[in-house]
C-alpha cells in the first residue's frame, strides 16, 4: 500500500508538499504516480515520475505550479505544489501498479492508498 501525507489547509497562493511512502514494500524500481478527486467530480491523474526520478509528468491543470520528485533513496517521493487555488481543493493519493515498472504508463494504477485532503480556502 502506498501512503500519502502532508495535506491540510491552506491559503489561495498557498503552498504545500505531499509525501508519498511505501511502508512494508519497495517500490523503487516502479514508476510513481500522484492522483487527486474533487468532491463530486472524478479522479483525475495529475503527475508520474519514472523510477530513476529522470522522467515526469504533468496534467495541464497543475503544470508549472506542481512539481514531482523522488528523495535521494528513491523510496519517497514528493508532491510540491505551489500557487495553489481552490481549484485544487480535493483528495490526493499516490499510487503505481503492474505496468509502472521503471517508467510512468497511461494504463490502470494498481496499488494506492486512503490519500491526504488538500483544502484550498481562505
Amino acid at each position: 500500500q502506498l501512503q500519502a501525507s502532508g495535506g491540510g489547509l491552506v491559503q489561495p497562493g498557498g503552498s504545500l508538499r505531499l509525501s508519498c511512502t511505501t511502508p512494508g514494500f519497495s517500490f523503487v524500481d516502479y514508476a510513481i504516480g500522484w492522483l487527486r478527486q474533487a468532491p463530486g467530480k472524478e479522479r483525475e491523474r495529475i503527475s508520474c515520475i519514472s523510477s530513476d526520478g529522470k522522467n515526469t509528468i504533468y496534467s495541464d491543470s497543475i503544470r508549472g505550479r506542481f512539481t514531482v520528485s523522488r528523495g535521494n533513496t528513491k523510496k519517497m517521493v514528493y508532491l510540491q505544489m505551489n500557487n495553489l487555488n481552490p481549484e485544487d481543493t480535493a483528495v490526493y493519493y499516490c499510487a503505481t501498479g503492474f505496468h509502472y515498472h521503471l517508467a510512468c504508463s497511461s494504463r490502470e494504477y494498481d496499488y494506492w492508498g486512503p490519500g491526504t485532503q488538500v483544502t484550498v480556502s481562505s
